[in-house]
């Protein structure tokens, strides 16, 4: 019994620490030139983190597995564009991320904006069951675009 649970604990620490790994911007600009140098997609979250029941679920069931990590790691530059109650924020991010919210159109939570390398809109995606597996299947498409 012992050993199970030793084994559960190594395999749950290196998955939160992979999922850890996951260097969220909150810079437009800057997510686009490195995207632009490692030739990757860029994914932009608007999220209500800390009060959107769809935003945590998807956070829970993708952002934060290993699997997606993995994927983000080789194929995207993520930005977070946060719209939290709570969380405190500088008044120029929450310009910044009412402008994207502008400039995109975004009307609800959970939105994924997907950006080829050269900045132009290539998707959008929200919440979807299933774990990680087809939300990576939905970025290969765009990918492909």
């Amino acid at each position: 019994m012992k050993t199970l649970l030793t084994g559960w604990l190594v395999c749950w620490v290196v998955t939160q620490a992979a999922a850890a790994e996951l260097a969220w911007q909150t810079d437009l600009s800057k997510a686009q030139e490195i995207a632009r140098t490692e030739k990757k997609m860029v994914m932009l979250d608007f999220t209500g983190s800390d009060w959107c029941g769809w935003c945590i679920k998807l956070n829970k069931e993708v952002f934060s597995t290993d699997e997606f990590a993995k994927y983000a790691k080789d194929n995207l530059v993520l930005v977070e564009v946060d719209f939290p109650q709570k969380k405190e924020q500088s008044a120029a991010q929450k310009k910044a991320n009412r402008d994207l919210e502008k400039k995109y159109k975004v009307e609800g939570y959970p939105t994924i904006i997907v950006l080829n390398a050269e900045g132009k809109k290539i998707g959008e995606l929200g919440y979807q069951a299933g774990g990680p597996k087809p939300f990576i299947g939905q970025l290969e498409k765009l990918k492909k675009k």
